[in-house]
């Protein structure tokens, strides 16, 4: 017991001793700012997310009839010099279920593609090739830039610009001036790109001039909170 008291007493000392150095009664002045960056792109590739479904009363016939569209939507996307990692299966299911207005089973086939088209202008051809091989079903379609990396970076310097506006802006009303930076705390990673678009389907395959696709813009945000010292 007595060997923990001076431990303890030991430990306390050596604390007391660190507040005391770290708080000497010089108050350094500072400032905590916010700062927000935006950079607008549009978007110059799209991922297409597309999907069969096929129901029979045999399993075997749901999955046939599953595959052979499947195997039609392949073979016209790679015609399209679409490469092979920009095609990806994402959900493979067979399942059974009850039709209980006609109160008879069946089972449902189905499957889904994601399609990343780097050239946007094959987009409307693309799409009436994909429903004429077979793709009953749409689920929907993401708008990239393929240089997210690079407008992330001037999202950042802009942030920086801001806060350091806003730090010299208040600085001045104080009658003082901006020092160095004394902590940078980046809020960025939670914050996912925000899109814009205004997407448009065209109800049956018309003319392929006819655009059915309005990219509109990637806002890439970025978030910082700056501390500076005031001279």
């Amino acid at each position: 017991m007595k060997k923990m008291s001076i431990m303890f007493a030991s430990l306390l000392m050596t604390t007391t001793a660190i507040v005391a150095q770290n708080n000497n009664g010089v108050v350094t002045p500072q400032i905590q700012v916010n700062g927000v960056g935006k950079v607008n792109v549009t978007p110059d590739k799209v991922v297409i997310r597309v999907g069969v479904e096929n129901r029979a009363e045999e399993a075997a016939d749901a999955k046939k009839a599953n595959d052979k569209a499947i195997a039609a939507i392949i073979k016209y996307v790679k015609s399209m010099k679409i490469e092979d990692k920009d095609l990806q299966t994402q959900r493979v299911s067979l399942y059974k279920s009850r039709d209980y207005e006609e109160k008879k089973d069946y089972f449902s086939a189905s499957q889904t593609l994601s399609i990343t088209l780097t050239d946007v202008s094959k987009y409307e051809k693309l799409m009436i090739g994909l429903t004429e091989s077979g793709v009953n079903r749409i689920d929907g379609v993401d708008f990239q830039s393929s240089k997210t990396a690079m407008y992330e970076a001037e999202a950042r310097t802009l942030a920086v610009k801001e806060a350091k506006q806003k730090a010299t802006d208040y600085a001045s009303a104080l009658g003082q001036k901006v020092g160095k930076a004394i902590l940078v705390s980046d809020s960025s990673a939670s914050t996912p790109i925000i899109v814009r678009p205004m997407y448009m389907m065209k109800a049956a395959a018309g003319d392929m001039n006819d655009q059915t696709l309005a990219l509109g813009e990637l806002e890439v945000v970025s978030n910082v909170s700056i501390s500076f010292t005031l001279e």
